[in-house]
């Protein structure tokens, strides 16, 4: 049985299938138009940096050709000036013969000078060599001088004697008579004060201390004082002839020594050494009689 269609009812239009493109063409025109916009943006930039090189090159131009015309101004202007310093010079030939004469008369005069200069100068030097000769000689007898006085030093010191004092320090040299205590003197190495003391109450002034003898013993070489320093009373008993009798005062590092070399019933004679500079020290004159007195 056929089918016949209906002409009141429409018909459906045919379907017509729609054709696309594939995706790698179409990135593939992404990639061409990409490259096409950077090369349009390459080639704008190379011309823009072109330009700017062109520009500087016709500024460097433009400055070299200001500094060319003011170069030739320049060189205009000298010659100018060469111009007028000739023609000056055409007129004072005359004054430019003088010149040379006065150049060489200056010359003369001035080798003249040299050679008295020379002639000065090697009596000088003769008068020089003489005197320097002359001094030479004075030095070697002042050399000789001091080792004579070197000698005459070391022979003194092996003279003078060295023990300790009563307080156990190492005493300096000491000297045994009068004649020695000028050697000491004469070393300098320390400041020495010779005494001749008696036996009384009242202190005796010794350099910047006083001193009270009140005990001497001859036949055992004995003596006792007391030593007045700081305003302190230092008694020192029974002490030998010969013994670095030793104290300390304030401000002295090192002690003071009293060294008695001769004694009789009545008297004591000897030396008071101190360090350098303790002569300065004010004697102690307040200071009060020792008791016993």
């Amino acid at each position: 049985m056929s089918l016949t269609p209906n002409p009141n009812v429409p018909s459906e239009p045919p379907v017509v299938e729609a054709a696309y493109l594939p995706r790698w063409v179409i990135l593939l025109f992404v990639i061409a138009f990409a490259l096409v916009g950077y090369l349009f943006y390459a080639n704008y930039t190379e011309r823009q940096s072109a330009r700017a090189i062109q520009d500087a090159a016709d500024k460097k131009t433009q400055a070299l050709g200001e500094e060319v015309d003011k170069t030739n101004a320049r060189i205009a202007d000298l010659k100018g000036q060469l111009d007028v310093t000739s023609q000056k010079l055409g007129l004072t030939q005359d004054e430019l013969a003088r010149a040379r004469g006065l150049a060489q008369s200056i010359r003369k005069d001035q080798q003249q000078s040299d050679q008295q200069l020379r002639q000065q100068i090697g009596a000088v030097q003769a008068d020089t060599t003489t005197k320097f000769g002359q001094v030479t000689t004075e030095l070697s007898g002042t050399q000789s001088d001091v080792a004579a006085t070197k000698a005459d030093l070391e022979s003194t010191k092996s003279k003078l004697q060295s023990t300790v004092g009563d307080l156990g320090v190492q005493s300096g040299l000491i000297a045994r008579n009068h004649d020695e205590v000028e050697e000491l003197r004469r070393l300098g190495e320390r400041d020495i004060f010779e005494f001749s003391l008696t036996k009384e109450k009242k202190p005796q002034h010794v350099g910047p201390i006083q001193v009270v003898l009140r005990k001497t013993d001859p036949k055992h070489y004995r003596y006792t004082m007391d030593v007045v320093a700081d305003d302190k009373n230092i008694e020192k008993k029974d002490k030998t002839v010969g013994e670095p009798v030793q104290f300390y005062v304030r401000g002295a590092r090192a002690p003071y020594e009293i060294v008695v070399f001769d004694i009789t019933k009545k008297d004591a004679k000897g030396y008071l050494s101190t360090p350098k500079s303790a002569s300065s020290a004010p004697p102690a004159e307040k200071a009060s009689t020792p008791p016993g007195y």
